[in-house]
């Protein structure tokens, strides 16, 4: 039992290649299979998460490991949405900047001896992050996917994308602040 978190963290890694891969197929059922995949790798997130807690199986592997298969799988969501040109670069670099910043941040808390623990801004922007990513990727498999439905659901979905991605950004902005005023103990000198 105390494994399969860390199975489910590197599961995680292999999925997130999966998803690259049948995203840049371009086609319907291609990106039918990466919604598939995404939605697998988010559901590993907290499947891990909620075993290591429950079980009480918290490894230095997985401490390290976890966030950064999170970060690969949204940075690299992110980054192909801002390819195809459905979520402005600019986004992609805000968010990219905020993870990238504080796993740097919590790594170099590690090397002093202090873990940071995950705070609920932070849980908020993980699901949020997620959430868009699958709407999104929900919409290209209404629009280019083999699935036909009505107009007025393409519209609506067309709709919301663009207040989900500057939602997203904001709480991951408000979320790295917040984690990093809430931890600035750990620059101190000591």
């Amino acid at each position: 039992m105390k494994q399969i978190p860390n199975i489910l963290t590197i599961l995680r890694f292999i999925l997130t290649g999966f998803f690259i891969c049948f995203f840049l197929e371009g086609d319907g059922i291609g990106f039918v299979f990466a919604t598939v995949c995404f939605l697998l790798a988010a559901l590993s997130d907290w499947l891990d998460g909620y075993l290591a807690r429950k079980y009480n199986v918290v490894s230095s592997f997985g401490k390290i490991m976890d966030p950064i298969a999170d970060k690969f799988l949204m940075l690299s969501a992110f980054g192909l949405f801002s390819w195809e040109g459905i979520m402005p670069w600019w986004m992609f670099w805000v968010i990219s900047a905020r993870e990238i910043g504080l796993t740097a941040f919590r790594l170099v808390a590690v090397a002093k001896g202090k873990v940071l623990a995950a705070e609920r801004a932070g849980k908020l922007k993980t699901v949020l992050q997620m959430t868009t990513a699958l709407v999104i990727l929900f919409c290209m498999d209404i629009l280019f996917g083999p699935f036909r439905v009505a107009w007025p659901v393409v519209e609506a979905c067309i709709d919301m994308m663009p207040f989900l991605l500057y939602l997203t950004v904001l709480v991951t902005l408000v979320s790295g602040i917040s984690a990093l005023w809430n931890n600035r103990t750990v620059f101190k000198l000591r």
